[in-house]
């Protein structure tokens, strides 16, 4: 299909590395060659596996589309965008294609975090009440424990996420946003709301998925003086060039438009808002927030941004910082930090670092990964992964809720990305 060739680009010429490329993701294409010019028969038969997971996705109505991008030593072996970006108006997805990243906003506010912390402004064993006096959630027998930026960065504070319990349980009841739903709030009022319900456990003796990074924004904000976008502006994405990362865009910006799982009826198009069962609850999503300059900006699911950008982000982490952090830093955010707490969300086999999952065995984990590989998604249908003993980064954003984040679809993905 002419689409299919437009868009498939797989290995590149060498010529610039991924980090310090200085032209936008849109003109990427124009420094890429074919596989076989470049990357001999392992990268032509990874390209083919990659594409085959892609075509039978889309063609089975699983994916309706995504944008994924490969980088091996520092360079682009693989980029290729594939189906649609707006299926009901027939617009293909392109490689330069914004996507809402949901979690996977959550590994930036963490590196903003940590470069805090070496600017010596901020500290891992630090009481979040210093910088936010009134966050004090109680146990559930009255207790008021301490809270550190560690708790908020593991995710063993002891919080949660409304999605995550019935609609009986008690964030629902307390009205908090988990930020993909087009609250009125501020970022201030919801941290409160968070704060006013009981937690799971005391902090640090469990690990639970939780909105513990929309409060680690709260102290960002508090620390630098500056709204949440604006200090990761100068954090991370500015120092980085990732122009298309940011918390909203303009109205009339082109996104790529989400769709939900529809079972046997193949994906749904997203209303506004969109609820969609997940677990033991629901996730409600506001495909609208991203449009919206005044909504509260959520470290926790609230980013947008392009494959490129993204990849960007990741080389830049797996290279030892890129100048934005040391080294140090990178390895206490990618080294496994609460020994052997399960990690429910990702699976046996992983630990967690300073914000994103540790692969700890992956046999277990039943991944063709190494051991020390790192990771997150996003409940958007995204996902990234980055195996530093194979110097390889992957980028993979659909626009398609929950499968392209969980399930065939990234497990396919993953074993034909190390196939070869």
């Amino acid at each position: 299909m002419r689409q299919r060739t437009q868009a498939r680009h797989h290995a590149v010429t060498g010529r610039r590395s991924i980090l310090g490329a200085a032209l936008p993701a849109a003109m990427w294409a124009s420094s890429l060659s074919p596989a076989s010019a470049a990357g001999g028969s392992a990268a032509s038969a990874r390209a083919g596996a990659i594409d085959n997971v892609l075509d039978q996705a889309v063609r089975s109505g699983m994916i309706v589309g995504a944008g994924v991008m490969v980088a091996e030593r520092g360079r682009t072996v693989y980029q290729r965008a594939v189906g649609l970006a707006d299926r009901e108006a027939g617009v293909a997805m392109r490689t330069d294609t914004l996507f809402r990243l949901a979690s996977m906003t959550k590994p930036v506010i963490c590196v903003a975090a940590l470069a805090l912390m070496e600017r010596g402004r901020l500290s891992l064993d630090a009481p979040v009440t210093r910088w936010l006096p009134d966050f004090r959630p109680a146990l559930p027998d009255g207790r008021r424990p301490v809270i550190t930026i560690r708790h908020l960065l593991t995710h063993t504070a002891g919080l949660g996420y409304g999605f995550l319990e019935p609609e009986t349980g008690p964030y629902h009841r307390a009205g908090v946003s988990d930020g993909l739903d087009h609250s009125a709030l501020t970022l201030a009022e919801n941290i409160a709301r968070i704060a006013s319900v009981p937690l799971l456990f005391a902090p640090g003796t469990t690990w639970h998925y939780s909105l513990a990074i929309d409060v680690l924004g709260g102290v960002i904000e508090r620390v630098t003086g500056n709204d949440l976008p604006a200090a990761v502006r100068n954090l991370v994405t500015g120092p980085l060039g990732l122009d298309t990362m940011a918390f909203t865009v303009p109205e009339g910006t082109p996104v790529a438009i989400p769709y939900g799982d529809g079972g046997a009826a193949g994906a749904v198009r997203m209303t506004d808002p969109f609820s969609l069962k997940f677990g033991p609850g629901h996730v409600v999503y506001s495909p609208s927030r991203a449009f919206d300059p005044v909504a509260w900006p959520s470290g926790g699911v609230g980013m947008l941004g392009t494959a490129a950008d993204y990849l960007r982000f990741a080389e830049a982490i797996r290279t030892g910082g890129a100048g934005i952090l040391k080294p140090e830093s990178v390895a206490a955010m990618t080294g496994n930090a609460i020994g052997d707490l399960p990690v429910g969300a990702a699976g046996p086999g992983f630990g967690w670092g300073l914000g994103v999952a540790v692969l700890t065995d992956p046999a277990k984990a039943g991944l063709p990964l190494s051991p020390g590989s790192w990771n997150w998604s996003g409940l958007y249908g995204t996902g990234f992964w980055v195996d530093p003993a194979r110097e390889l980064s992957v980028v993979a954003l659909t626009n398609t809720a929950v499968a392209g984040m969980t399930g065939p679809f990234p497990l396919a993905l993953r074993r034909a990305v190390h196939a070869a």
